[in-house]
């Protein structure tokens, strides 16, 4: 999903060439001629990732538009221009919330940095921010991605069941995300900020799982200790979340039955019950109607705790949402990688989107995770999802990893021409004047191989050449890293090919 970029300068040129460099590096680009159109805008619902400010235009100044921003409620990255570079003026944008600033004219470079620094600012502050939430008990349904018709009736009907201190059973496949709903209806209700606790009742040893929910004291059992709380306690005054409740053993489906009617518990050894005042939210992947009539689940507690059913949707039910999904994804990613990635091609989201994914939203995020670490350009390709595409991940075209792509054995110009020759009819001569005649010539004029410092010079200005200058599919077709891209035409001296390029 491509970066929206809004670019709000009073001079047309000077917006039509940010406008064209950020095209060429996938960029989606919006315009402004002011600082009253690009407030227009954004209160009309524009929503750029990246805001380019100009500081001096008529009417409101771009420090005062910066501040209306914020005021607001405008959060984006700001970067701000300015044509003279006054230290004064510059100090006063970044007080007012501007991430970055350029002096007019710009080379394209330091554009695409600045942005790509302040898309990665951006992303390290949502994912405090996300953390933030999902640590102090503050996740709500504004926090879950995804505006299908099936998230939208999972939003509605927990935003409902929030309101109350109803039971809930959220339904679903492995994997859609469950707890993350469950932290939702937590959030979205008078016990946010409260504890929330999570038990995975499938992952309890059975001969520990009373102690475990319910606590013990001390001396209670052999190697009890010290005394513990359980989670019932440790929820105390917040939210109990019962993943997987369906395995449960059945004799502790009779005390949880007892805990969840009586609202007080019994911890091992203990000589009376202790009082706890828990919301209870549970979960499972099963069909509890078909344990119950097995006789493999309690019938009081399946309709103790199936008040209010909640069904999340699989991930190919709701297909609209992978886009979305992907991009947070790769935020969180980028965040914790330390990575630059800025999304993924359109080509690679239909490639995603018409996946069936068994695994759900789960090994969607684990599948983003491997080609977060595969990438070496700015957007995920098909290559970086070789479990889902098929396609092997592009491997470097210099300097080959030894461990598990060690390069070919290298043969002498004179008898690879003579091997290739003996092989066809194609005369040794023929072959020769084809190698001298090509754009990037393997032979210098006497026939001696040239050296790969010369011969990747001329390469590296041909792909330049062929793409207009257009660096991540330059990139990309060398199989190289754009960073490495960028320090091979400093060192190769090809500053004014890729200038030459680009204008034209």
């Amino acid at each position: 999903m491509a970066k929206r970029v809004l670019v709000v300068d009073d001079d047309p040129t000077q917006r039509r060439l940010i406008q064209a460099v950020l095209e060429r590096e996938g960029f989606s680009v919006s315009q402004a001629d002011g600082g009253d159109s690009a407030l227009d805008q954004l209160a009309s619902g524009l929503s750029p990732d990246v805001v380019i400010l100009d500081l001096v235009m008529p009417g409101t100044p771009g420090v005062e538009v910066l501040k209306d921003m914020r005021a607001r409620g405008f959060e984006m990255p700001v970067i701000v221009l300015t044509a003279t570079g006054g230290v004064d003026t510059v100090v006063k944008a970044m007080q007012a919330g501007a991430q970055d600033f350029f002096i007019k004219p710009a080379s394209p470079e330091r554009i695409i940095v600045s942005i790509q620094n302040a898309l990665q600012m951006g992303g390290l502050k949502g994912e405090v921010d996300r953390l933030k939430k999902r640590v102090s008990g503050l996740m709500t349904f504004d926090d879950l991605v995804g505006a299908s018709p099936p998230m939208r009736m999972v939003k509605a009907l927990g935003q409902r069941a929030a309101k109350a201190s109803i039971p809930v059973l959220i339904l679903g496949e492995s994997g859609v995300g469950k707890e993350v709903i469950a932290r939702a209806v937590h959030g979205s209700s008078d016990r946010a900020g409260k504890p929330f606790v999570a038990v995975n009742c499938g992952a309890l040893p059975a001969n520990l799982v009373e102690s475990i929910l319910f606590g013990h004291e001390k001396g209670s059992f052999t190697g009890a200790s010290d005394k513990h709380l359980g989670k019932f306690q440790e929820a105390h005054g917040g939210t109990l979340f019962l993943d997987e409740v369906g395995e449960l053993p059945l004799d502790m489906q009779v005390k949880l039955l007892r805990a969840l009617q009586e609202s007080e518990i019994d911890p091992v050894g203990s000589k009376r019950p202790v009082k706890v005042d828990v919301r209870i939210l549970s979960a499972t992947n099963r069909n509890l109607a078909d344990q119950v009539k097995e006789g493999r689940f309690r019938e009081d507690l399946y309709y103790r705790l199936n008040v209010f059913p909640i069904e999340a949707p699989a991930l190919r039910e709701r297909r609209e949402d992978i886009p979305a999904l992907v991009e947070a994804f790769v935020r969180r990613f980028n965040a914790e990688e330390g990575r630059r990635v800025m999304g993924a091609t359109a080509d690679t989201l239909s490639m995603l989107q018409s996946f069936d994914w068994p695994g759900n939203v789960r090994q969607l995020e684990n599948a983003v995770y491997r080609a977060i670490v595969l990438a070496d350009g700015p957007y995920l390709t098909a290559m970086d999802f070789p479990s889902i595409s098929g396609l092997a991940p592009m491997a470097p075209a210099f300097g080959a990893d030894p461990l598990n792509n060690p390069p070919a054995p290298s043969a002498s110009a004179p008898a690879l021409v003579a091997a290739v020759a003996a092989a066809g009819e194609i005369s040794a001569q023929t072959i020769h004047e084809a190698l001298q005649d090509s754009p990037v010539r393997i032979l210098d004029p006497r026939g001696h191989l040239r050296t790969l410092e010369e011969i990747e010079r001329d390469l590296i200005q041909l792909a330049i050449e062929i793409y207009s200058g257009h660096m991540t599919e330059v990139a990309r077709r060398l199989g190289i890293g754009r960073s490495t891209l960028y320090r091979k035409v400093r060192e190769q001296g090809l500053e004014g090919v890729l200038t030459e390029a680009m204008q034209g």
